[in-house]
Formats: C-alpha cells, sequence, structure tokens
C-alpha cells in the first residue's frame, strides 16, 4: 500500500507521470548496464540489469571473492604458495593464447602473485591454480564460488569455471556483477587496491593493467574488463572523485573501444551530476501508516538512522519518493517493528529501498474503535487488494 509522506518529502518531489522517453537521464549504446553509489547503495542508473550474461572475465571477480575471503579468515596466507598444475598451465597458461600471467608448468607460485596475475593481468592460469589450490580442482571451486555467490544474496550467478571462459550454464547480471564489486570494495579494504596496480612484472614479464579505465583520467581504480562471443564486450569499473565513489558494471557493447567509451561516459557523470543529500535525520519521522484495531487510527514511521540519497543535480524534478507497507497495520505495534519501506525513484529508476519502523507503540483499541475500523476495512479493504 502506499501513503503520503511528510511534508519534507514532499517538498523534494513531485510526482510525474514520466513517459519511457524522458524517464532515463543518461543514455548508453550498452545493452546491459547499472551503477550505484558505494557510499549509500544508491541506483543511479540501470538498464536491462537483471538479463543474464555470460560474465566472462568478469567472473575473476568472485574468484577474487573468495581468495580474499580466505585470507581475510587466515586459511591461507600471501605467502602460501600452489603449484602450476598441467591443466592450469594448457587452459589458462602461455599455451592457451588468452590472457596469462606466463606461470610456468609446475612452479610453485606465492598467492600474492598470484592475486597480481588476476587483478593486474586478468591471468587464466592464476585463476585456475588458485582455484586447484584451495579447493583441489576448478570444478570443486567452481561449485563453491556459486554457492558462496548465494549467501552473499546473488541468485542469479552461477559459476563453472574460475575464468570466466566460456561454459555451458555460467552466467550472472550486471547488477550482481555491482553488487559483488560493491561488497569487495567494502569488505577486503586491505585488498581491493589490487585493482588500481597499474603493472605487474612477474617472471621477468612485466605487463599493464587490462583495465582501460585506469588511464583514462577519471579517478578510476578498478575493477576487470570481459568479453564473449555471445554477450559482446563488458567492463565492471569503479571511480572515486571529490569524494563520491560509484561503481557500474557494463555489457553487451560491439568492441573495447566503444566498451572503454560507455564505461568512461557512465561512470564520470554518475561521479559529477548527483549529490548527497540528508532527507530525514536520525530519529526523525518520516511519515505515517494506518493502524487497524488502534487506540490511534495512525503510527509515526522512522528509519534506523538518517537517510541520505544522491540527488540529480540537474534533475531534481525527476526524484519521486513513496512509503510503500501491508495495511493497514494491525494493533497492537511495538515501537521499533518493521512497517514498511520508503521507496525513492531517480526518474523510471528505483534508486533506494530504506526500511522503516514504527516510532511509537500503540495499544489495541477499545471494542467500539475496533468495531469502526472493521465496517471502514469491510467497506474500502477490497479496493485496496485490487490496487496492490
Amino acid at each position: 500500500m502506499q501513503f503520503r509522506l511528510f511534508p519534507l518529502v514532499t517538498a523534494l518531489c513531485l510526482l510525474l507521470t514520466l513517459s519511457p522517453a524522458s524517464a532515463q537521464l543518461f543514455e548508453t549504446k550498452a545493452a546491459q548496464a547499472f551503477m550505484i553509489d558505494a557510499d549509500t547503495g544508491t541506483v543511479l542508473f540501470a538498464k536491462d540489469a537483471d538479463k543474464p550474461i555470460p560474465p566472462a572475465s568478469m567472473a575473476k571477480l568472485m574468484t577474487m571473492e573468495m581468495v580474499f575471503n580466505a585470507l581475510k579468515a587466515k586459511r591461507m596466507t600471501l605467502d602460501d604458495t600452489f603449484v602450476v598444475s598441467e591443466n592450469a598451465w594448457r587452459t589458462g597458461g602461455a599455451p592457451s593464447g588468452t590472457s596469462t600471467m606466463f606461470a610456468k608448468l609446475k612452479s610453485a607460485v606465492r598467492v600474492e602473485d598470484l592475486i597480481q596475475g588476476v587483478t593486474v593481468q586478468a591471468a587464466n592460469d592464476g585463476c585456475i591454480v588458485l582455484a586447484e589450490g584451495m579447493a583441489g580442482s576448478e570444478a570443486n571451486f567452481a561449485a563453491q564460488m556459486t554457492e558462496r555467490a548465494r549467501e552473499l544474496g546473488l541468485s542469479k550467478s552461477t559459476f563453472v569455471n574460475s575464468t570466466g571462459l566460456p561454459a555451458d550454464g555460467q552466467q550472472t547480471t550486471v547488477r550482481e556483477l555491482t553488487m559483488l564489486a560493491l561488497h569487495i570494495w567494502r569488505d577486503y579494504p586491505e585488498f581491493f587496491h589490487y585493482y588500481g596496480q597499474p603493472d605487474f612484472t612477474w617472471n621477468k614479464i612485466s605487463q599493464r593493467n587490462r583495465n582501460p579505465l585506469l588511464a583514462m583520467g577519471i579517478d578510476a581504480d578498478g575493477f576487470v574488463a570481459g568479453a564473449s562471443e555471445s554477450a559482446g564486450f563488458g567492463i565492471v569499473g569503479t571511480v572515486s572523485h571529490n569524494g563520491i565513489r560509484v561503481i557500474a558494471a557494463l555489457s553487451g557493447l560491439a568492441n573495447d573501444r566503444e566498451r572503454s567509451e560507455e564505461a568512461r561516459k557512465l561512470l564520470d557523470w554518475g561521479s559529477r551530476s548527483f549529490q548527497k543529500t540528508e532527507i530525514f535525520a536520525k530519529d526523525e519521522v518520516v511519515g505515517e501508516a494506518q493502524v487497524f484495531g488502534g487506540a490511534q487510527s495512525g503510527v509515526a514511521l522512522k528509519a534506523k538512522g538518517p537517510v541520505d540519497i544522491f540527488l540529480p543535480i540537474a534533475n531534481r524534478d525527476k526524484l519521486t519518493a513513496k512509503i510503500v507497507y501491508d495495511g493497514p497495520v494491525a494493533a497492537p505495534v511495538e515501537e521499533g517493528q518493521p512497517v514498511g519501506e520508503l521507496r525513492v525513484w531517480i526518474g523510471d529508476t528505483l534508486s533506494q529501498r530504506t526500511p522503516l519502523f514504527a516510532a511509537e507503540s500503540v495499544k489495541v483499541g477499545t471494542l467500539p474503535q475496533r468495531a469502526l475500523d472493521a465496517a471502514k476495512e469491510l467497506a474500502v479493504g477490497w479496493l485496496r487488494q485490487k490496487h496492490l
């Protein structure tokens, strides 16, 4: 059910009916794209963000999450070594013709070197060596990648290998790639810097970082590019500009040049075109929900803390906000009880969802009050259900 907001949000919002042609604030040639503000989680842009796509090398984000998680949990160290198997050498090494760190067959490689091989050089041999060393086989590791993805709330991502090389059943979405990148940035700050490393020299071979965004002068410092025949060229990138960090994933681009340009434009726009704004202070009442059978007809709602969102600097009239809850809420209502959420749209993009809780307790009403509420519900409840 949708209910009115208190005056602060009403003043911020013009509840417009936007046509598809005018609703989107940015246009991109990418078939799929998704971008968020890293600090608040505000969705700044979305285009077909939940369509399953082959991850290509962007699957390496999940491989690195597994590695970083194991390091953080002290199940292994940066100085541990893993041996380069013939499978790793042939499938992802020099004979493969794919991106590689040129690890020698049967050599022992430090975990930190393997990490840099993967994050800087997108090394397929590095991925496979890590997978086999951590799980016994790449197949076992891929199964663990999918299991870990579910733990992180990535319900559509399924992994068949550690590299992203073409494989039946391997898929993800640009939304989930973006959320995975956000998780890596938030949870592993001690390892994130590897993604921004401009080059890596190992085994007397020096290679530049394969992320084209790093050399564009837009304050980019991650993450990974990829390409597949079926999904085209894609990338997961992040920039930090004037205290604002945005993370985006794009897919379905025609070539590497178009990928670089479209990613640059989207990330640059995202980091410069929005302003962080506190729309509700801590403990400030956001709105009210209707109560059924209570001593009062409504209950005030608030968030757990301040509510911050990113507002478009030039298109504030495209912002809308509504309180959404299943109601009326049955009495008694306890203070702190979850009731609904505040949903904010920028254009036609659902940008933010903030849980709302009862700011007060509401006791069960008197018999006459409950009878009146029951009569009201009988008269208009069917209309509410029809429009949910």
